[in-house]
């Protein structure tokens, strides 16, 4: 792109009367590209030096992601997506259904209601046993999920002698250490100890204390022995279908989408002609009245699931392969549309961590600023669910194998993922910083599959109608395809920075070369390596789609 700045450097000479007002806007857009000729210096440390609160800022001031009803101070559990959001999010539920849908035979796609027949709750156990722990602080009102509190003895290091607890909400260690070390401070200070010096602390959950240890602990809110014994909460949200308002018009909001499968089986084993094995997928809406939200859209009281029921074989020998593979397949997906491979890894549920009817249950985990987290499970849940629909319903829901003449309710491997946690990972995983031309550089390193705004056309000067007018002709051709933005103000290094910060990746320049060259060409720059390249603006679509789709 250098030489045709150059050479477009002199042209305004000869077609304008202004050209030193031309010239000066020109030389502006050399020095940037020159600048950033240089191969970035990349800050391998960005992300591990940023906050959930720099995550948090950023989302909102891009538009990603806003508190819902702000302009009511919000409500706690529930955001809004913004302009770039809404596009990120549609881009990777898009991206999941090719993956686990258009591109395979044996999985076909359902969108089940929201509310199903109350009895599907009883059936499934979410009525009597979808609850978290939760404690009271009497004194402050707030409430916590018990299971989400840490506590630890307080011992000093000199005589050894224990002096009280600390209890702390689950964060990193770093953070959760930091505020353990300000209520030791605080009651040391309180019992004139102020310099003792204490053990490591050794937390805890909650739910673990015995009566004798909570009448001890103290609240994370008020500082004191406060908190209530835990206790089941429901974590179902209620409401009423119809005029009526008694127990006979109660429905829940669905809290997964998993059951609106398992009760449409027959359905769509029928109408689709697919045979064991074989899955369906779902992407949809689901509600939990979540004690304490947290973690931005991490845990929320609204959020949306992406779950994949593969039905297979009941033989004891089977499950297995079957488990293994929906790991490695999820795995590659997660990797394909960007997600870092270095903050995820794997882990495995056994004990009281597995549900009761599972066989085996493998999380994919994801380093996130507030500390390594559950992304996505992979679940070998049996037949429990079909055998309890059918049981409750009195429908039988047993697969006919015409090949073997038998008859059996299929076991299930489930991959479940949620939408609103990979979109955090994602933004976590694209969030990078280098120094380009000796200036730092704050950007967003989507994968362009599931960047929001694949590419910006840019016409190197908003007032010479040849180059805008050609700009959107460009302009108007993409978008019939992807979703592109439109750019014309201020100088092209301005224009790349306001692209790299959302994570566009690609920013197309018309200038004069592309007016006056055969085969009116065009530069296209690259985000992350910041290199140029010019071809021809007929062969930019074909160009993109290499890249954006992988063909």
């Amino acid at each position: 792109m250098m030489a045709s700045l150059s050479r477009a450097f002199v042209i305004p000479t000869r077609i304008s009367s202004a050209h030193h007002v031309t010239a000066r806007v020109l030389s502006s857009t050399t020095e940037a590209a020159a600048a950033e000729s240089k191969t970035p210096i990349v800050n391998e440390k960005a992300y591990d030096e940023c906050s959930m609160d720099d995550i948090v800022s950023l989302c909102k001031r891009r538009g990603f992601i806003f508190p819902s009803s702000e302009i009511y101070n919000g409500y706690a559990g529930f955001y809004d997506y913004g302009p770039l959001g809404a596009e990120l999010k549609k881009n990777v539920k898009d991206s999941w259904w090719r993956h686990f849908v258009t591109r395979r035979e044996d999985v076909v796609g359902l969108d089940s209601s929201i509310i199903h027949n109350p009895t599907t709750w009883q059936s499934s156990g979410h009525v009597d046993g979808f609850s978290d722990p939760m404690v009271d602080c009497k004194e402050t009102k707030l409430r916590f999920r018990a299971d989400q509190l840490f506590f630890s003895p307080i011992v000093l290091k000199e005589s050894g002698d224990q002096i009280g607890y600390v209890c702390v909400q689950e964060a990193n260690d770093q953070d959760m250490i930091k505020a353990a070390k300000k209520q030791v401070k605080a009651l040391l200070k309180e019992k004139e100890m102020k310099g003792a010096e204490v053990e490591a602390f050794k937390f805890q959950e909650l739910i673990e204390a015995t009566e004798e240890q909570m009448a001890e602990i103290p609240s994370p809110a008020s500082g004191k022995p406060t908190l209530t014994m835990p206790r089941d909460f429901n974590l179902m949200f209620q409401t009423n279908v119809g005029a009526a308002t008694d127990g006979s018009t109660v429905a829940y909001l669905r809290p997964e989408t998993a059951q609106g499968i398992f009760i449409n089986f027959k359905n769509a084993l029928g109408t689709s002609r697919q045979k064991v094995p074989f899955g369906i997928a779902q992407i949809g809406k689901a509600f939990r009245n979540e004690i304490t939200p947290r973690n931005f859209i991490f845990r929320s009281r609204e959020f949306e699931q992406m779950e994949v029921e593969y039905f297979i074989p009941p033989d004891d020998d089977v499950w297995e392969g079957f488990h293994k593979k929906w790991m490695e397949d999820s795995k590659e997906f997660l990797i394909s549309i960007g997600l870092r491979e270095d903050l995820m890894d794997w882990e495995i549920h056994s004990g009281d961590k597995l549900a009761h009817y599972a066989r085996a249950c493998t999380d994919v985990t994801f380093r996130f600023p507030f500390g390594v987290q559950e992304l996505m499970g992979i679940a070998a849940r049996g037949n429990y669910d079909l055998t309890q629909h059918s049981e409750g319903s009195g429908k039988s829901l047993e697969y006919y194998n015409g090949e073997t003449k038998e008859k059996y309710i299929p076991h299930v491997i489930e991959p479940s993922l949620g939408v609103d946690r990979l979109v955090l990972a994602l933004i976590c995983s694209a969030y990078a910083e280098d120094e380009v031309g000796g200036e730092t550089r704050n950007f967003l390193k989507f994968d362009p599959s599931i960047a929001p705004i694949k590419a910006a056309i840019f016409p190197l000067l908003k007032n010479k109608e040849v180059l805008v007018g050609k700009a959107r002709e460009l302009f108007d051709q993409l978008r019939m395809k992807y979703n592109v933005q439109w750019d014309a103000a201020g100088a092209i290094g301005r224009r790349y920075r306001r692209a790299d910060e959302v994570g566009i990746p690609f920013c197309i320049t018309i200038d004069f070369d592309t007016i006056e060259q055969e085969g009116e060409t065009v530069t296209i720059r690259d985000r992350d390596s910041t290199e140029q390249v010019r071809i021809p603006m007929s062969e930019v679509m074909g160009y993109l789609s290499e890249r954006i789709d992988g063909y």
